[in-house]
C-alpha cells in the first residue's frame, strides 16, 4: 500500500491539475480552509480531482485563502475495481452513511434502484455526490465513484451487461458461507453488480426476475438479519476479500 499523507488536509477541485497551474478557490472551500482548518497564505494541503492523480498545493491569499499553486504531483491517478454498489435508497443519515461506506470500500459506481418496498421514492443525487467526495477527501482516495440517478430494479436488470456478475444479497436464501460461496468458482471479468434490497426485501416476482439474470449470485449474509446498511458494508467487504482488490497483489 502506498504511503499516504494522514495529516494534511485533502480537497477536491474540480480542474485541471499541473504544476505551476493557478486555481481559484470556491466560497465553501476557502472557508473550509481559513475558518476550519486555520490554514493561511504559504500552508501546503493536498488537493485531487479524479483524473489526475494527487498533488501538493500551497494556499494563496491575503486576508483569506482565495486560490492555490500547484507544485508538485505526489500520487499518480489510481483505477478502481469495476464494482457498482447497487441499492434501494434509505432515508437521510442512513443514506448518508450507506454512500460514504461504499466509497471507502472501493465501489466505483453508485446505483439507486426502487423496488416494491423501497421506503424512499426521491433520492437527492447531489447530496450523494457531495457524501462521495467527503469520502474521499477524507480516506485518501483518488478516484471518485460515479452517481447514477434511480430507475426501477426492473429497468436496471434489462439495461445492465450480462456479462458482469450479479451479486445479490437475499435474507431468503440458504445460510451457507458467503465467502465460500463467492470463491468457489466464481469469476467476475466483465464486472461485479452487489445488490442491496430494501428493509422489507425483495417481493417474490423481483426474486424471481434476478434469479432469471444470465450470470447472478444468490448470496446470504450469515444467519442474522441485517439492516441494509450494515449489509452494504458486509457484501462490499465479502465481494472485495474474494473477487474484488484486496486480494491480488498487483495493487498498492
Amino acid at each position: 500500500m502506498p504511503e499516504l499523507d494522514f495529516r494534511a488536509p485533502r480537497l477536491f477541485v474540480d480542474a485541471p491539475l499541473r504544476e505551476g497551474e493557478r486555481i481559484a478557490l470556491e466560497r465553501n472551500q476557502s472557508n473550509y480552509l481559513g475558518n476550519v482548518m486555520r490554514l493561511s497564505a504559504g500552508e501546503s494541503i493536498l488537493v485531487f480531482n479524479g483524473r489526475d492523480g494527487e498533488w501538493q498545493a500551497e494556499i494563496e491569499g491575503r486576508k483569506r485563502p482565495d486560490g492555490l499553486k500547484i507544485l508538485a504531483r505526489t500520487r499518480p491517478q489510481d483505477r478502481l475495481p469495476d464494482i457498482a454498489y447497487v441499492f434501494a435508497p434509505l432515508k437521510h443519515a442512513r443514506l448518508d452513511y450507506m454512500v460514504q461506506k461504499a466509497v471507502e470500500m472501493g465501489a466505483s459506481a453508485l446505483q439507486p434502484v426502487l423496488t416494491r418496498f423501497t421506503q424512499v421514492s426521491r433520492v437527492n443525487s447531489e447530496r450523494m455526490r457531495a457524501n462521495v467526495i467527503e469520502a474521499a477527501e477524507q480516506c485518501g482516495i483518488l478516484s471518485l465513484a460515479d452517481v447514477a440517478e434511480p430507475m426501477p430494479l426492473d429497468r436496471f436488470l434489462t439495461q445492465r451487461q450480462p456479462e458482469r456478475l450479479l451479486v445479490f444479497c437475499d435474507e431468503a436464501a440458504e445460510t451457507t458461507s458467503p465467502l465460500q460461496a463467492l470463491q468457489n468458482g466464481v469469476t467476475a471479468t466483465g464486472g461485479i453488480d452487489i445488490l442491496i434490497g430494501p428493509e422489507g426485501g425483495f417481493a417474490e416476482e423481483e426474486r424471481a426476475l434476478l434469479l432469471r439474470q444470465p450470470k447472478r449470485l444468490r448470496l446470504s449474509l450469515g444467519p442474522r438479519i441485517l439492516r441494509a446498511d450494515t449489509a452494504g458494508v458486509a457484501a462490499l467487504a465479502l465481494v472485495q476479500a474474494a473477487l474484488g482488490d484486496w486480494h491480488s497483489s498487483g495493487r498498492g
